[in-house]
C-alpha cells in the first residue's frame, strides 16, 4: 500500500535531508580554512576556536536545521507541493536555524560567543540552501520517473459525480507526476459505465463500504454535488471505519479560496471564505519593506530613462510632463496615479468617456513608444514608495469603470483587498490593454490567495523578459 511506500519515503528524505546539512557545513569547513585565500569572502581567521570546535559544532547545527525542516512541513507528501513553496520552505527554515544557533552561541557557549565566525554560519546558510533545493529537485526527478512507470501510485476512489469532480479529474490527468491511479467513481445519478473522459462511474455511494473492504483504496475524494451534502457524514464514516484517508472537494470551490483559512471558536470550526496572506502584519511589513528599497533602488537605476522621456515628452506637444489620473487602489479609496503623458492634453470629461484604442490619434508619436514599452510607467515608482501602490499587485482601475466591472463581474471587487502594482500576475501572463477582464480577474484573485515574496519575485522577474513590452498598449 502507498502508506507503507510514503513512509518509507519519508525516511529517505529525513536521511538525505541530513546528509545534505552535514555536507554542506563540511564542504563550507573546506572552503572556509582551506580553498579560498585569506581576505576573500569565504576566508577564516583561526582564533581560540580551533578546527576542532568548528568540526563539534555541527553537531548542534544539524538537529537544529532538521527540527526547522519538520516544523517547516518538509516531509508532508510532496505530490502537489510546488517547488517554489517548497524552496521558500527550506529557505526560511534555513536563516530561522542560522539566527538562533547565532543566538545560542553567544548566550550559551561561552567559547564560541566571541570567536566563532558569523560569516562562516552565514555562508554555510548559502550553501546549505542552494544544495538541499538541489537534492530535493533532484529526489523530485526521480520520484516522477518512477510514478510514470506505474510505481508508487496512490490509488484514489471518487465519490460524487459534480463540477468538482470534473475539475479534480482534469487536474489529474495534467499532473501525471502526482501518480494518481483512479479506481474509479460512484455516484447514484450517473449510470455505472458512464465515462468522463478515461475516468469510468463504477457504481453508487452505497457501494464505498463494499469497494474499502477489498484494501486497494488509499484515499477518498469526496465530490458530491451541493444538494447531496446529507451523504457526506456516511461517507466519510465508512471511510474512517475502513481506515482510509478521505479528502473532501467542495462543490462551492467558485466561492472559495483555493486556500482557505480556518479558526477555532470554541470547538466550532469556521471557514473563511477567502484568506488574504497579506493580511498578515508580517507579510505585509516584509511586502512594504520590499517595495520602498525595490523602488528606491529603480528611480537611481532608471532616473537617466526618467530624465531624457521627459525631455521628449515635453519636446513632444505642449503641456505638463506627469500625466496624473484617478485610481482605485487599497481598501477602494481612490488616489491620483502618475505617468509619463503620452497623449495631447485633453478636458476631463473626454479624457473619462473610454479606452485608448488603436491607431488612438490623442496619443503623441513619444507616446507610442513609451507606451509600447511601458516607459510610461516608471513614475509610478514614487506611488511606491509613498505606498499607495506596490511594484507587484493587480493593476488599478479608474472609478467609473470600477462602477462598471463591479455589477458586471463577480468577485472583480476582491482585487482592492491589496494594493495595486505596477504590474502583476495577469500581466506577465499576457493579460494586458485590450484583452478579458475577467480573465485578469481570475489572475489577480490567484495572486491575491496566493501571495508569497516567491511569487512576488517570479512575477519582477518575468516582467523583464514578458512585461516591458506590450503588444496590445497602443
Amino acid at each position: 500500500m502507498i502508506k507503507d511506500n510514503q513512509q518509507q519515503l519519508n525516511r529517505l528524505r529525513f536521511v538525505l535531508d541530513l546528509l545534505t546539512v552535514v555536507a554542506a557545513y563540511f564542504l563550507t569547513y573546506w572552503f572556509f580554512f582551506f580553498i579560498l585565500p585569506k581576505g576573500s569572502i569565504f576566508s577564516g581567521v583561526f582564533s581560540i576556536v580551533t578546527k576542532e570546535d568548528y568540526c563539534r559544532a555541527i553537531l548542534y547545527i544539524a538537529p537544529t536545521h532538521m527540527i526547522f525542516y519538520a516544523l517547516a512541513h518538509l516531509y508532508r507528501p510532496m505530490r502537489v507541493t510546488g517547488r517554489r513553496k517548497e524552496a521558500f520552505d527550506i529557505f526560511r527554515s534555513n536563516l530561522l536555524s542560522v539566527l538562533l544557533i547565532v543566538v545560542v552561541f553567544w548566550l550559551l557557549i561561552p567559547r564560541y560567543n566571541t570567536y566563532f565566525s558569523r560569516k562562516f554560519l552565514f555562508e554555510f546558510g548559502v550553501i546549505n540552501t542552494f544544495a538541499m533545493v538541489l537534492q530535493r529537485n533532484l529526489l523530485r526527478i526521480i520520484v516522477v520517473q518512477f510514478r510514470k512507470k506505474g510505481f508508487n501510485q496512490k490509488h484514489i476512489l471518487v465519490v460524487g459525480y459534480s463540477k468538482s469532480c470534473e475539475a479534480f479529474l482534469d487536474r489529474v490527468l495534467q499532473n501525471a507526476r502526482w501518480g494518481y491511479d483512479i479506481y474509479g467513481v460512484l455516484d447514484d445519478k450517473k449510470p455505472a459505465g458512464t465515462m468522463y473522459k478515461k475516468f469510468k462511474v463504477i457504481g453508487t455511494v452505497a457501494d464505498l463500504p463494499a469497494i474499502l473492504e477489498k484494501n486497494v483504496i488509499d484515499e477518498v475524494f469526496v465530490t458530491l454535488r451541493l444538494r447531496e451534502y446529507e451523504k457526506l457524514e456516511e461517507v466519510v464514516a465508512a471511510c474512517e471505519k475502513a481506515g482510509v484517508m478521505t479528502k473532501f472537494v467542495p462543490d462551492y470551490g467558485n466561492l472559495m479560496s483555493t486556500r482557505p483559512y480556518t479558526e477555532d471558536l470554541v470547538g466550532l470550526p469556521v471557514i473563511y471564505v477567502r484568506q488574504v496572506p497579506l493580511n498578515d502584519i508580517l507579510n505585509a511589513f516584509m511586502k512594504r519593506t520590499v517595495d520602498i528599497f525595490g523602488s528606491l533602488f529603480a528611480i537611481i537605476l532608471f532616473s537617466p530613462v526618467m530624465l531624457v522621456t521627459a525631455i521628449l515628452v515635453k519636446l513632444s506637444s505642449p503641456g505638463p510632463v506627469i500625466f496624473k489620473q484617478e485610481r482605485v487602489g487599497l481598501h477602494n479609496k481612490p488616489f491620483m496615479m502618475y505617468k509619463f503623458r503620452s497623449m495631447g492634453v485633453q478636458r476631463d470629461e473626454d479624457e473619462k468617456e473610454e479606452w485608448t484604442k488603436k491607431n488612438d490619434p490623442r496619443v503623441t508619436g513619444v507616446g507610442k513608444v513609451i507606451r509600447k514599452t511601458s516607459i510610461d510607467e516608471l513614475p509610478q515608482l514614487f506611488n511606491v514608495l509613498t505606498g499607495s501602490m506596490s511594484l507587484i499587485g493587480p493593476r488599478p482601475e479608474r472609478p467609473q469603470f470600477v462602477e462598471k466591472f463591479k455589477e458586471e463581474i463577480p468577485r472583480y471587487m476582491v482585487k482592492h483587498q491589496v494594493r495595486p502594482g505596477m504590474t502583476g500576475w495577469a500581466q506577465v501572463n499576457g493579460l494586458r490593454g485590450d484583452t478579458s477582464i475577467r480573465d485578469r480577474i481570475d489572475h489577480d484573485i490567484y495572486y491575491i490567495e496566493n501571495w508569497s515574496l516567491g511569487l512576488d519575485f517570479k512575477i519582477l522577474f518575468l516582467t523583464f523578459f514578458k512585461g516591458f513590452i506590450n503588444k496590445n498598449a497602443y
